[in-house]
């Protein structure tokens, strides 16, 4: 059975490790288990069976999973798949041994709210995990080309002026921008203290005055705009800007 953690908190952030074997398990655990991370891991896990029993019944904050999960190659993003299936507070955060173009994608379209590569800093893989569990995606400037081309082959768009973001009121412009950090309508009601169908509201004049038609084409449009016009962020975070609360 997956192991439970001897340690709780109501401050930190639940985390649930699922590794190809048991000693890379310790590994991860004992690296993220210091205080000063703000990181409580709940349980771990090498069997695909026992790590979505324990999902479903303690409702973890985020799974660190690994693409070779079971010691199995990429039997990771099947799993990433299954968590959706059994929880959906729980989110995923992947890890990756390299830095392959398909491989980044297919994490997040598989589920992963974000990517972390071995040989990154364990600070990484700390910051990644607050900011997934905070609502938001993680990822860096090379793993966002990565997205934006895939999206653009997958479905293009055809972007009106790109200066009708302008055209946005304050509130407008807070919901498009939760909207690219992967908030879903009732999450971004209780952010910004609206009601959902006000969030119905604004999203059908932002669409309107975008051009687009879908919450995938408003983050692409976002993207893209982004990427064309200057170095600065929008909806997803950076590792090197991203931090934890």
């Amino acid at each position: 059975m997956p192991k439970p953690s001897r340690r709780s908190s109501l401050t930190n952030v639940r985390v649930f490790v699922a590794e190809s074997n048991p000693l890379n398990c310790q590994l991860v655990e004992r690296a993220l288990r210091p205080k000063r991370n703000g990181i409580d891991i709940v349980g771990s896990a090498v069997d695909g069976g026992e790590a979505l029993a324990f999902l479903r019944e303690n409702q973890p904050d985020v799974a660190v999973v690994s693409a070779h999960f079971q010691n199995s190659a990429l039997a990771g993003y099947r799993f990433l798949r299954e968590v959706r299936t059994v929880t959906a507070r729980t989110r995923s955060v992947m890890l990756l041994h390299c830095r392959d173009h398909e491989l980044v994608v297919d994490a997040f379209r598989c589920g992963a709210r974000g990517v972390v590569f071995r040989d990154e800093p364990l600070e990484v893989l700390c910051k990644c995990i607050h900011a997934v569990h905070h609502g938001q995606v993680w990822a860096n400037s090379e793993t966002m080309r990565y997205i934006i081309d895939a999206l653009s082959k997958t479905m293009p768009v055809r972007l009106r002026d790109s200066r009708r973001v302008h055209f946005l009121s304050k509130r407008e412009a807070s919901i498009a921008r939760l909207v690219a950090e992967g908030l879903n309508n009732e999450d971004i009601a209780l952010q910004l203290e609206i009601t959902g169908h006000t969030v119905r509201n604004n999203l059908f004049h932002i669409f309107e005055k975008l051009g687009v038609s879908t919450r995938v084409e408003l983050v692409l449009y976002w993207l893209q705009q982004q990427s064309t016009s200057s170095s600065a962020e929008f909806g997803i975070q950076s590792k090197e800007t991203a931090t934890a609360d």
